[in-house]
């Protein structure tokens, strides 16, 4: 995380360097990045970056963190908006962040190299991998369980765990062959659509 020089900058100067971040990161995936393109950018010299930041990936994680810290929230805002309905929920959450022009080609750039730290930092913070953490609680909490074919905090929780992969496979796939917006939104909806109607179809008894 960023050392505490960083936190101390005026607000002003504290959003040009974020601003540098953001650009160079959009601009490549972390292993081609360049501090010297971001110092540049920010107007300060190369030895005050590492005043603010361990290196290049403390960097990096603080914006990533941020961004995932802010769709997490996006995603219990759009929750609330459609009632807990959890399908709909995907469907628009889904839809934002493919039209987020100001944080694309970041999340472009990161699902595309992703890692299991990056992982770890984006999607898990959205969707916590631990039924007991407070994210999870909070989204539970949200989530209209009369739509659901559940019977316990357990079984949703593995329900956000699909929905939540399929979103961000989907994302991904995107991102990665070049698809339309209505295109990927389709596949999406496709998928949804098998879960909520169920894979096994009942065979007549003879």
């Amino acid at each position: 995380m960023p050392k505490l020089t960083f936190y101390n900058l005026p607000d002003e100067k504290k959003e040009i360097l974020i601003q540098a971040l953001k650009r160079e990161f959009s601009r490549v995936p972390l292993f081609e990045a360049s501090i010297s393109n971001i110092v540049k950018e920010a107007g300060i010299p190369r030895g005050s970056f590492y005043q603010y930041f361990e290196d290049k990936d403390d960097a990096y994680f603080f914006i990533l963190n941020e961004l995932a810290e802010q769709e997490r929230y996006n995603f219990l805002s759009i929750l609330r908006m459609y009632d807990g309905d959890l399908f709909e929920t995907a469907m628009e959450f889904f839809i934002r962040l493919c039209n987020e022009e100001e944080h694309f080609h970041f999340l472009k750039n990161a699902f595309l190299n992703m890692t299991q730290k990056i992982e770890s930092s984006f999607a898990r913070r959205i969707s916590d991998n631990s039924k007991n953490s407070e994210n999870f609680r909070a989204t539970a909490a949200l989530i209209d369980r009369s739509r659901l074919n559940i019977s316990s905090e357990k079984e949703l929780f593995h329900v956000l765990q699909i929905i939540t992969s399929i979103t961000f496979r989907n994302l991904v796939e995107a991102f990665a062959h070049d698809l339309s917006h209505q295109e990927s939104l389709e596949n999406l909806k496709m998928e949804l659509e098998l879960i909520k109607k169920g894979l096994v179809r009942e065979m007549p008894t003879t």
